[in-house]
């Protein structure tokens, strides 16, 4: 009988974690879904007991969730970067002689633009400035 109750807790807790990883949106959440599940089994190897299998999906939920928080952490410092990146460059079409077109990346710098090539231009350049260097 302490089988049965100990197998169906297993299960439970493996269900209910699969289920809450398919609806995870974060990092954190993502771990503590998979640390409880690992943990459930672990504690079930280990302790084959209801209680042991409960306390490894407890302390794996809390690690998995301590790390995924580490991890969404660290992609929110970086998120900021990435948009200012965003905003100190944009990109001019240059059509080029067969009508395809080449996009030309400018980055900002001081009151002007460098091209990918190095180049410095004191104003937005327009393509029939880019075309030389950029099209064909």
């Amino acid at each position: 009988m302490v089988a049965i109750k100990t197998r169906t807790i297993f299960v439970a807790v493996i269900g209910i974690s699969l289920l809450a990883a398919a609806g995870c949106e974060t990092a954190a959440q993502t771990g503590a879904a998979v640390g409880v599940l690992a943990g459930a089994g672990i504690g079930q190897a280990v302790g084959g007991t209801a209680g042991a299998t409960i306390a490894g999906a407890a302390i794996g939920g809390a690690a998995g969730y301590m790390i995924g928080n580490e991890q969404d952490k660290m992609e929110a410092r970086a998120r900021p970067v990435r948009i200012h990146e965003e905003m100190d460059f944009v990109v001019v079409n240059v059509t080029n002689s067969n009508g395809s077109i080449s996009r030309v990346r400018l980055w900002r710098e001081g009151p002007g633009f460098v091209g990918t090539r190095g180049e410095y231009y004191n104003h937005l350049p327009t393509q029939d400035e880019l075309r030389p260097i950029y099209g064909f």
